[in-house]
């Protein structure tokens, strides 16, 4: 029997599983899955780390997240070779202005990280509710939170205030930024995988579905695209990005749209699929011949572009830029056009290095140079956790 760690990282009708073994101290993925249908039919599957699939089964219709993860902890301990669980770890995506490093949780946090969900309405609640349930139903196992505003915590007030009256700053109306543990995996690994970059001035594009920037100087975030909520910045699946705020007020007061309207389309009619009026899925978009399409693709890389030439200007140059998350470590035309774009910057992209996936896609003499780098939002929070609960990974 091994230690272990399980992380979770909850929405709001599925929650992402793993299992990380830490019998040195260094998590080492054991158990990776998914609890998809939450509140319908849940289905859960999950694998071993060679991605064997060990488990593929639907329970009982309507049961919410406290039921499935009662049956997950119960298949989990009900193993014949069942590991010990020392704690569990939470993605939490907001940790408000003073929450700047991952903590174990208890009554006093839970009740702070609920005062957040005005800030976070489509995610905090449902990262909140398996904290509770865990809390109930096992209350002597360590939790801890980990959140995806911290990395970016550092930012001088310059980079975090709008220019609105202070008291609005005072009440949490800020830039807050998001996707903080990928970034902070990415920094973590840039010594390893591009260590002429790792204390340099480096943009990351995490492209995914949500997708941001974030502008890295000696491995702290400096700026990022992101701000008050998860909708600001790049398009994204679903997600419109900027939107002059004029917009809204349109919206709300010249097309009669109630808030619950003016929700729904700009976190989940927008972006690439809004503007294609095909999917949010990358690669149906990179297969069409739609002009829908390739205008959405066209939009969001020059926007891409746009926030590059941005973060760089923040860091007063560009040593570096990293690719990462599903379609920056996969979407090889994403990445050229980028590429493409930003030769102003001195990127000379390698279009064979690319095709291949790199990890480096500039070629020798290019004066800045550009990477894929994967992440792992879910190590990131084994090894907080770890630390978190007296157990930190040797170095």
């Amino acid at each position: 029997m091994s230690d272990a760690v399980l992380v979770l990282n909850a929405g709001s009708s599925s929650i992402k599983v793993s299992v990380f073994r830490v019998g040195d101290g260094t998590p080492t993925l054991h158990l990776d899955g998914q609890i998809s249908g939450i509140g319908n039919r849940p289905h859960f599957v999950v694998e071993d780390a060679d991605g064997k699939t060990l488990e593929d089964a639907e329970w009982e219709s309507g049961a919410g997240h406290a039921a499935a993860l009662e049956r997950l902890l119960d298949w989990f301990s009900g193993r014949p070779s069942a590991d010990a669980l020392v704690a569990v770890g939470h993605r939490v995506v907001h940790g408000g202005p003073d929450l700047s490093a991952p903590v174990v949780i208890d009554r006093d946090i839970i009740d702070r990280l609920e005062e957040f969900v005005p800030l976070a309405p489509l995610h905090q609640p449902h990262n909140l509710a398996p904290i509770r349930t865990i809390a109930e139903q096992q209350p002597d196992l360590p939790q801890v939170a980990c959140f995806d505003t911290a990395f970016h915590r550092g930012h001088p007030e310059v980079a975090d205030r709008y220019a609105l009256p202070p008291e609005y700053y005072d009440r949490g109306i800020r830039r807050y930024g998001f996707h903080g543990l990928s970034y902070e995996y990415i920094a973590r690994s840039l010594p390893q995988v591009a260590p002429e970059i790792a204390d340099g001035r480096v943009v990351v594009a995490h492209l995914g579905n949500g997708a941001s920037m974030c502008a890295i100087r000696a491995g702290r975030s400096v700026e990022t695209t992101m701000g008050f909520t998860a909708v600001d910045g790049l398009p994204m699946g679903t997600r419109c990005g900027s939107l002059d705020p004029g917009v809204v007020l349109h919206f709300v007061q010249q097309l009669g749209m109630g808030t619950a309207q003016v929700e729904e389309l700009l976190y989940k009619k927008s972006g690439l699929l809004g503007v294609s009026g095909i999917s949010n899925d990358m690669r149906e978009l990179l297969s069409s011949d739609d002009p829908r399409a390739h205008l959405a693709l066209s939009l969001y890389v020059y926007r891409i572009n746009q926030e590059l030439g941005r973060l760089a200007a923040s860091l007063g140059g560009l040593d570096g830029l990293v690719f990462t998350a599903g379609i920056g470590e996969n979407a090889a035309p994403i990445r050229a056009r980028v590429c493409e774009g930003a030769r102003w910057l001195g990127i000379d992209l390698d279009a064979a290095a690319n095709e291949a996936g790199g990890p480096r896609l500039t070629t020798p003499d290019s004066r800045v140079s550009a990477w894929v780098v994967p992440t792992d939002e879910e190590r990131m929070i084994a090894l907080h956790t770890l630390a978190a609960i007296g157990r930190p990974a040797p170095e």
